[in-house]
């Protein structure tokens, strides 16, 4: 479905996906195995984008599943302090867990440990989408995480129906993590057909070209996309910038040169940013832009959650930075 110039300016949005804990050594720059203190942060991708919709001046509401013990508790503590709304979280007992990453402040030899055994966010199931009002949002956001499992995978498919029936646009980061899944052929298949249904699709160069069968034909997947269906499409290529795509323009923005601190939590807080900036009423190229620059803000500090920037910032930001 073709989706309303104005369909996100309710600037309210339902989010499904993981939450978790991460964990940065300190002082910033040190390694993971020489590290005697962490600090702990609100995590996860689906989380991250909530955090970054809510300080960007939008409402954000979280579906998802949490373990029922001290971890899952900070996640919902965290998900408060930064006004996300937690209606639609679930504790689930047993074994289950929230995902765990331990992850460096510094962009060489960078080292990232994620622990996802038994991921409590993979427990949501239909019932966990069913009751939810999906007419009352500007749009369901997810990324590719979620349909990594059963019954998360099923959930998340039957949500995007509910979600079309009641003609609310679909926002899709494919965020492909081979490790969730059984095996690439299956994570192929599957994110073809969400994809499909979505009326904006955010991917890197890696990740349509995976979709696409061939690394090398990434770029026409993502044109392909945009001529069956999606509204709009963002093929992002690092520090080569990005490509924007629709039904009827192409053109290319460039990134905001930093000097990084860490290179994770970009791709949540460009998402993050350019929906917002949707929503308030930015044309799509402006949108682009500052969903660029508040990914070259976030990977300028520690953490993803609390790295991601207020409206001050971001204006601040682009008054000061020229892309290139």
């Amino acid at each position: 479905m073709a989706m309303r110039a104005d369909a996100l300016a309710g600037n309210d949005f339902l989010v499904i996906g993981r939450a978790g804990m991460d964990m940065y050594p300190e002082p910033a720059g040190c390694k993971t195995e020489d590290a005697t203190s962490f600090r702990s942060a609100l995590g996860g991708s689906s989380a991250n984008i909530c955090v970054a919709l809510t300080k960007q001046g939008g409402s954000a509401s979280l579906v998802t599943c949490v373990s029922d013990d001290a971890v899952g508790r900070f996640c919902l503590k965290q998900l408060k302090h930064y006004g996300v709304n937690s209606q639609y979280v679930r504790s689930v007992a047993g074994e289950y867990r929230n995902s765990l990453a331990l992850s460096e402040s510094r962009v060489e030899e960078h080292q990232t440990v994620i622990y996802r055994n038994g991921a409590a966010d993979f427990q949501m199931s239909m019932d966990d989408v069913t009751g939810i009002d999906y007419a009352r949002y500007s749009a369901l956001v997810t990324t590719g995480t979620v349909l990594a499992a059963e019954p998360s995978r099923a959930a998340a498919l039957h949500a995007f129906t509910l979600a079309r029936s009641a003609a609310v646009p679909l926002i899709f980061d494919v965020d492909y993590r081979p490790y969730s899944w059984a095996s690439a052929a299956e994570a192929s298949e599957v994110y073809s057909h969400a994809a499909q249904l979505c009326d904006i699709i955010i991917g890197n160069d890696t990740e349509f070209g995976f979709m696409a069968g061939d690394y090398n034909k990434g770029l026409e997947k993502a044109r392909a996309l945009a001529s069956s269906g999606a509204s709009i499409v963002i093929y992002k290529m690092g520090e080569l910038g990005s490509i924007t795509i629709t039904p009827d323009e192409e053109f290319k923005t460039p990134v905001f040169p930093v000097s990084a601190l860490k290179p994770v939590g970009a791709g949540d807080s460009f998402m993050g940013g350019f929906i917002a900036s949707l929503a308030n009423g930015y044309s799509l190229k402006d949108a682009v832009m500052r969903g660029s620059a508040c990914a070259a803000i976030v990977v300028t500090r520690v953490g993803c959650a609390p790295a991601m920037p207020t409206p001050a910032e971001l204006d601040s930001f682009l008054k000061e930075q020229t892309p290139t």
